[in-house]
């Protein structure tokens, strides 16, 4: 029995990615895809790598972090000490984005200072600037 392949039309419309980014991985050695006359063959386990690899993306690491998730993959005996790689990669992930949040809510705040205090000066001028306008068009009349 032969193992399932599969053509980049077909990882691409799986995953929701174009051809373009799965010959990006491929470029970056993170999938082997076999040839058949012109066309890429993938082999299982190049799709799981590339679910890997978009996975990786999505939570924010980078490409040497997922090359090393994939190389522990790839090598891993049990998988206890992929899930403690893995793990401390995600602990990472989620203290810059805590970071990012709470410079994200600082700015924030200081956003509504800023607005509170245009409309503040805008209450104050509207009145003179209304004021002027009466003026004007006495002086005119």
């Amino acid at each position: 029995m032969s193992e399932a392949t599969f053509t980049i039309t077909e990882l691409s419309r799986e995953f929701d990615v174009t051809p373009r980014t799965i010959r990006y991985y491929e470029d970056q050695g993170l999938l082997f895809p076999q040839r058949s006359g012109l066309q890429r063959v993938y082999a299982k386990r190049d799709r799981t790598r590339l679910k890997l690899a978009l996975r990786g993306k999505r939570l924010g690491l980078s490409l040497a972090e997922i090359k090393g998730m994939i190389a522990m993959y790839d090598t891993a005996q049990d998988e206890a000490g992929q899930l403690v790689e893995f793990l401390a990669a995600l602990a990472q992930r989620r203290a810059a984005l805590e970071r990012q949040r709470e410079d994200i809510e600082a700015l924030l705040t200081e956003i509504s200072g800023f607005e509170q205090q245009c409309r503040e000066l805008l209450e104050v001028e509207a009145p003179r600037s209304a004021s002027k306008k009466a003026k004007r068009s006495r002086r005119a009349a």
